[in-house]
């Protein structure tokens, strides 16, 4: 008796506006599908940047890792929502908006890749030393150990540190919504919280926890379908 009144009293799906909802999650899975992209190859750079720089002994090479370091270390340290209000100047003239979904894309990428930069380091590091010098002993380049070495035995662990980084994205994407970036996390603030409908707050949750189950599985069906160990 007490689940149906809860029901009755809280969950009223007649009065959520579908349409939006299909709209916010359009706009939640464009907003991660891109940014995953443009993470991935950003975060990749920067990843194999902070492997190779870590193998250089010489002095330029510690100091140029030193800087590296520390960029990646103060952007994955500051709180999301913190370096999103912190962005607003720059986003505002980078993107010339600071809201809707196109509003959201620098904060995402620049708190996002630094994480998923430090994963592509230590799959690159986990490579079996071995490998290498066999690669160095038959007179590859550094680009032939890269591209043919590296990151084909590192593969599975960049595809699994790619799904972690885009299921925390997802996260941000519905902290970003708060302050008007759009898609689900808009949605449930704007529609649920602030209306008072707790439907659509549920809704939204809901919706957004079948996306990252999905984004998880795919994940893992990937990595063990190329994972030859």
């Amino acid at each position: 008796m007490n689940e149906e009144t809860f029901v009755e009293k809280y969950l009223n799906f007649s009065e959520v506006d579908w349409p939006k909802v299909w709209e916010a999650t359009r706009d939640t899975i464009t907003l991660t599908l891109v940014a995953t992209v443009i993470i991935f190859v950003v975060g990749l750079i920067l990843g194999v940047l902070l492997y190779s720089l870590s193998r250089n002994k010489s002095g330029l090479g510690r100091v140029g890792y030193g800087i590296v370091t520390v960029i990646t270390n103060v952007l994955r340290a500051i709180p999301f929502m913190i370096l999103l209000i912190l962005l607003m100047p720059f986003t505002k003239q980078v993107m010339g908006t600071m809201i809707g979904v196109i509003a959201a894309y620098p904060a995402l990428i620049l708190s996002s890749a630094p994480f998923f930069a430090r994963m592509v380091e230590l799959a690159l590091r986990e490579v079996d030393g071995g490998v290498l010098e066999a690669a160095n002993a038959m007179g590859a380049t550094k680009a032939q150990i890269l591209f043919k070495v590296l990151l084909p035995e590192s593969l599975p662990a960049l595809v699994s540190g790619l799904t972690v980084t885009t299921v925390s994205m997802i996260g941000f994407t519905a902290m970003a919504g708060v302050i008007g970036a759009g898609g689900l996390g808009q949605l449930a603030w704007n529609s649920g919280f602030q209306r008072n409908n707790f439907t659509v707050i549920v809704v939204a949750t809901i919706i957004i926890t079948l996306f990252v189950f999905l984004v998880q599985g795919l994940g893992d069906f990937i990595v063990k379908k190329i994972d030859k160990r």
